[in-house]
């Protein structure tokens, strides 16, 4: 009999566990400012609910809570008069479900579904009575139940999209500017993608609405992920982003781990590595460039992929340094330089040298000795084609005379 019990209490207490280790994998979390509750079974976002909440005299209280006990077709007892109670029923404003969090709150449906999305209870949760019979059948006591007012929410949502809203001050407690918005956007990698005026926008309107920025991923390289670093007073963020058609990847600290040199120019937008140049991509002091082209700036190839956790992630691999000239499109553009060089006119200027042609008649006129007929052919210079023929004779010689003999005759006239 004593071994039958000890099994039984063996039992009790697994069981136990199993209920305390159920309900904390469970979790209720209400957004006073939206006005929302969204139930999670581990990780996993398994429903929203729409909310009625606290008035402004009567606010809901925010902290940290559980489920402390549980009641299906609860009574209603008026807080300011406990004598007066409400059973059951269609006039009974808790509904048919009650689930305690703390002293005389709690979560419960309500016979009045249109106030559902205001500030309209005297501080508990309110809900549709077939959200909170659902939410009802899930959980269980123990149950963590945590309760904040934010303006501003960001998520990532079940397609990877980094999405985020800002809600109404409903209670007037919450001013919020665009630094703030920014320190909540920049842990999911994807800030360079909203400007500020964007966010001013989405303040001043704080419709709630969603607003989506892009799908930020995680970037290996070789077997690393890629970190934020800072360069030049400026922190670089790590994730590559796909937005609008388009694969963003962070150059910078991809270029830290393949220890690579980059040229930013920023008047061409473009950035040079010695593989290739590509368009580069600056927002918010950000440098990306696209996916399809990091294999001409990095020498490396890969893409976006799945481990085997099922996570995405861009994975890439470098490619062997001999194939660095195929990925070097600039250089075609500057192969006209080096044809101009043995074009240039003083390359030509040392042909020109030997080209001398004047100077050839010199070498045949020296044993000729045209310089000693020069004293000789001074007066009769214009016949030179004689002389050659004349040597022998000596015209010269007869001419003279015959010469100054007119020479005479013309004076003696």
């Amino acid at each position: 009999m004593r071994f039958l019990y000890s099994v039984m209490a063996i039992i009790f207490i697994l069981s136990s566990f199993a209920t305390s280790a159920q309900a904390a994998q469970k979790k209720i979390y209400i957004n006073v400012a939206s006005r929302l509750m969204t139930f999670y079974d581990g990780n996993i976002k398994v429903a929203v609910y729409h909310l009625g909440l606290g008035k402004v005299s009567t606010p809901t209280p925010t902290g940290y809570y559980t489920i402390t006990e549980k009641a299906i077709n609860p009574s209603w007892i008026d807080p300011s008069d406990p004598e007066y109670e409400i059973p059951s029923g269609p006039d009974n404003p808790l509904g048919y479900r009650w689930m305690q969090i703390w002293g005389n709150y709690g979560i419960h449906g309500t016979n009045r579904p249109e106030s559902i999305g205001g500030y309209v209870s005297n501080g508990c949760i309110r809900m549709r009575e077939a959200d909170v019979e659902a939410l009802f059948d899930a959980v269980e006591v123990g149950t963590p139940v945590e309760i904040t007012y934010n303006r501003v929410v960001v998520e990532k949502n079940a397609d990877d999209e980094v999405v985020y809203y800002i809600y109404p001050d409903g209670y007037g407690v919450q001013d919020i500017t665009v630094a703030d918005v920014t320190k909540w956007i920049e842990p999911f990698g994807v800030l360079a993608f909203e400007s500020d005026y964007d966010i001013s926008q989405k303040i001043e309107a704080s419709d709630g609405e969603p607003t989506f920025i892009g799908k930020p991923y995680n970037v290996e390289i070789n077997g690393q992920l890629t970190q934020p670093t800072d360069a030049n007073n400026t922190r670089f963020f790590a994730k590559a982003v796909i937005r609008d058609g388009i694969s963003y990847m962070p150059v910078v600290p991809i270029a830290k781990i393949l220890r690579l040199k980059l040229e930013w120019h920023k008047g061409e937008a473009t950035l040079k590595s010695k593989f290739g140049k590509v368009i580069c991509y600056e927002r918010k002091g950000q440098l990306y460039c696209n996916a399809d082209d990091a294999p001409i700036l990095f020498n490396m190839e890969g893409g976006l992929q799945t481990d085997k956790n099922g996570v995405k992630l861009f994975r890439f691999k470098s490619l062997p340094t001999v194939e660095k000239p195929i990925v070097e499109p600039p250089k075609p553009e500057e192969k006209p330089q080096p044809t101009d060089k043995p074009v240039t006119p003083k390359e030509e200027q040392p042909t020109d040298k030997p080209d001398t042609p004047k100077e050839e008649p010199q070498p045949t006129d020296k044993p000729v000795t045209p310089k000693e007929e020069q004293p000789t052919d001074k007066p009769d210079t214009p016949k030179e084609e004689p002389q050659p023929t004349d040597k022998p004779v000596t015209p010269k010689e007869e001419l003279q005379p015959t010469t100054e003999t007119k020479a005479d005759e013309v004076a003696n006239a």
